[in-house]
């Protein structure tokens, strides 16, 4: 077997379009610690900086046979960069939502209404978890309604952490793109 350590980021590189996975390992373990960091100084959540890296590296995986990189380094830093902007226009739209909200209801609406709203929108949130596959599922309600960290997580099913941030990203990529029509509808009709 090979030592990918002594590797070049161009070598690696070449060997990772061509579906290598442990010099996908090797790239992962070269650049994963100085990548959180880097996320988490712009984020200052090291839960999301996780899962801004993992996002990232599931992304380099992915698109490995497509990916046009001249500098490995560069293109991990831009990756990261962009998902984390990403990420702060996405929390801006959220904090935007939620003061219109906040706006709304201190206009004096009526509570009845509201409050069916409040259990529709519960309701539609929890079919749509119960909808997710079984174990995505467990591990998504072990982090959002235990409370449980990843590392948690990950010891209590005896999966590796890496495991337990990716159930939980497509579990959010999948509520969001099944819940986010439904929000903008909420948005609109009651503005």
């Amino acid at each position: 077997m090979d030592d990918y350590t002594a590797y070049s980021d161009a070598e690696l590189t070449v060997l990772l379009k061509l579906g290598k996975q442990n010099a996908y390992a090797e790239i992962y373990n070269r650049y994963v610690f100085a990548l959180l960091n880097h996320a988490n100084n712009k984020l200052r959540n090291r839960e999301e900086a996780k899962d801004v890296v993992q996002e990232v590296f599931t992304q380099l995986w992915s698109k490995r046979g497509n990916l046009q990189i001249s500098n490995l380094s560069a293109y991990l830093y831009t990756a990261v960069r962009n998902m984390v902007l990403n990420q702060i226009v996405h929390k801006g739209v959220q904090d935007k939502y939620m003061l219109s909200m906040l706006h709304f209801a201190q206009q004096g609406s009526v509570v009845t209404d509201h409050l069916v709203r409040e259990h529709q929108l519960a309701e539609l949130i929890e079919k749509e978890i119960a909808a997710l596959p079984p174990k995505m599922r467990h591990v998504f309600e072990l982090n959002r309604k235990e409370h449980l960290s990843h590392k948690e997580i990950s010891l209590k099913l005896d999966i590796s952490e890496q495991t337990v941030s990716k159930h939980i990203t497509n579990a959010l990529k999948i509520l969001r793109t099944k819940l986010g029509v439904y929000f903008f509808l909420l948005w609109f009709f009651h503005r």
